[in-house]
């Protein structure tokens, strides 16, 4: 009998929906069963044929396979026969700005990008540092309170970067002293992840992850001048991008230098052997030192000739000139007789591949920079797909985008996989995401505390305004 479970009442997550969010919402049950669906938990294990999932307040009660687990009286029933259901996405490398401008200042995009993510299939996210100051903390109260719709925020600080930095919204540190002070100020207001930038200097880094880890914070780096090898040594948490931005092979690197000679790091990836002594010892000493790697392959693609361009729906969703501005670097990249691009995404992908069988923490994010067409929500689900193409299976790959994320931010009790007594952050996918990784281009509604949103809807609020706002 379904009142026999003993699991402990939790509260939900966010407060009551507002006016604004209601539209979305498709489900909004206190009890919901999902019966007869295929569930694949974000474990890595195999997916499991006519489940059914009851949903209490928010919490996963039971989990089961249909014929043995009761629908309690009164429940929402959604028949989810030919479906599948897995976590909810807990992407971390994500922003909420948007390379609309010259490339020299970014705009926030706190209106389409959270209702875009949610849409996608994530429901949780960090935003992997940000541009605007206070506006993701700002941003995670109001949808934390039910205002806004969105994923749930690990809110990053401000960039931590130091000289030779172009972008105008980051600031640039003036030694250690500073990069102590720049972490104080924020964790004081709410930031619970800070990011080290290409150009910031040893002692810096140094500073910053003594005051973040004295506060229990986790650090990440899209690095340069110092190299993956020196910051692992130093502590960090995480890495951006794998070798892509990985000083580490570079000759005669300069200590607190980024390289641009030759090429800088990507002209030294076009003679790099990924399966060689160099990267191998790389790979063993991250994996050794505990530290995760985030993958961001839908950025790259963008970059690279030979690859596909946005999906029309990704061009549906961006304002009329972004567009225009978009396609035409798109076309341009394209018509490149050479471009170190070409080799440096499928090493890329080797790369990540190598550090994932070495047993290394791999986690999944999109990074929505470059000159555009990488746009929340889609880009998500294109990195599943990229996943796969790298050489990790399906089941990989969403293990990737979901439980590990979970877990590098310590909230795997809570969400992340599929089991009694966890959140119910939930997509239900018209399709089988564990075979044909393509389906999850057809999440149907996204599960967050238990609230049901619909995902199309969800996309088509914010068609032909992303590269405003």
């Amino acid at each position: 009998m379904f009142a026999a479970f003993l699991f402990p009442v939790v509260a939900r997550t966010q407060g009551p929906i507002a006016d604004a969010v209601r539209p979305f919402v498709s489900v909004d049950a206190p009890l919901v069963a999902l019966t007869h669906a295929r569930v694949i938990d974000g474990t890595g294990a195999a997916a499991r044929a006519d489940q059914t999932i009851i949903i209490d307040r928010g919490m996963i009660r039971a989990v089961g396979d249909s014929a043995r687990t009761p629908v309690p009286a009164g429940a929402k029933v959604i028949d989810a026969t030919g479906k599948s259901v897995m976590p909810g996405m807990v992407m971390v490398h994500e922003h909420m700005f948007y390379p609309s401008g010259a490339g020299t200042v970014y705009n926030e995009h706190a209106f389409t990008f959270p209702r875009m993510y949610l849409a996608g299939g994530v429901t949780s996210a960090r935003t992997a540092g940000n541009v605007a100051g206070y506006a993701d903390l700002e941003l995670k109260g109001q949808i934390d309170s039910g205002h806004v719709v969105g994923p749930w925020l690990d809110a990053t600080a401000p960039y931590l970067d130091g000289p030779g930095q172009a972008f105008y919204q980051v600031h640039v540190l003036r030694g250690p002293v500073d990069a102590t002070q720049m972490v104080t100020h924020w964790a004081d207001r709410g930031a619970t992840s800070f990011k080290a930038y290409t150009h910031i200097r040893r002692s810096e880094l140094a500073a910053v992850l003594k005051e973040a880890h004295r506060r229990k914070l986790k650090v990440t780096g899209h690095l340069c001048s110092i190299t993956f090898r020196e910051a692992a040594a130093m502590g960090i948490d995480n890495l951006e991008h794998g070798i892509m931005v990985a000083s580490d092979f570079v000759p005669n690197k300069k200590p607190n230098e980024c390289p641009t000679a030759d090429g800088g790091v990507l002209g030294t990836l076009e003679k790099l052997d990924v399966d060689g002594e160099a990267v191998r010892s790389l790979i063993k000493y991250l994996v050794s030192k505990g530290v995760a790697l985030t993958s961001t392959l839908p950025v790259f693609e963008t970059f690279t000739p030979g690859r596909p361009g946005a999906s029309q729906r990704v061009l549906d969703a961006l304002l009329p000139q972004v567009r225009d501005i978009y396609t035409q670097r798109w076309t341009r990249i394209q018509a490149q007789q050479a471009s170190p691009f070409s080799s440096a995404l499928p090493k890329e992908m080797q790369f990540e591949l190598a550090f994932f069988r070495a047993g290394g923490l791999l986690l999944a994010g999109t990074d929505p920079t470059g000159y555009g067409g990488v746009v929340a929500g889609y880009a998500n689900q294109r990195q599943l797909e990229l996943l796969v193409e790298a050489g990790l299976t399906p089941l990989e790959a969403i293990k990737v985008s979901t439980m590990n994320g979970a877990t590098y931010l310590g909230r795997a009790g809570l969400v992340g996989s599929i089991a009694a007594g966890k959140q119910a952050d939930l997509l239900l996918v018209n399709g089988d995401p564990s075979t044909r990784i393509s389906d999850i281009e057809k999440i149907e509604i996204v599960f967050k505390g238990g609230i049901g949103y619909d995902s199309v809807k969800l996309f088509q609020s914010v068609k032909g305004h992303v590269g405003l706002h």
